[in-house]
């Protein structure tokens, strides 16, 4: 849900913007999101209560995207066959 609400989130403003959506570019969007998630989940089954789980998957999502952005990391292209 996290990933799926990030994602679209930036679909909706690129296309409200009349922009090639970011996420469909070799950028590390969708990825950053799903960490984020994936950390709230692990921070919960560890026992963290919902609003500390919340704070590190965003805090995570957000550092990863920052850094990504300013070090201009992109994740591999896929080549047509």
């Amino acid at each position: 849900m996290g990933t799926v609400t990030g994602v679209g989130g930036g679909v909706i403003r690129d296309v409200l913007l009349a922009r090639v959506p970011l996420v469909l570019h070799a950028d590390i969007y969708a990825t950053a999101a799903f960490a984020g998630a994936f950390i709230v989940v692990v921070a919960r089954r560890a026992g963290l209560p919902p609003g500390a789980a919340a704070l590190a998957g965003g805090s995570a999502c957000f550092i990863l995207r920052v850094l990504a952005v300013t070090y201009g990391w992109q994740l591999p292209k896929v080549s047509p066959v």
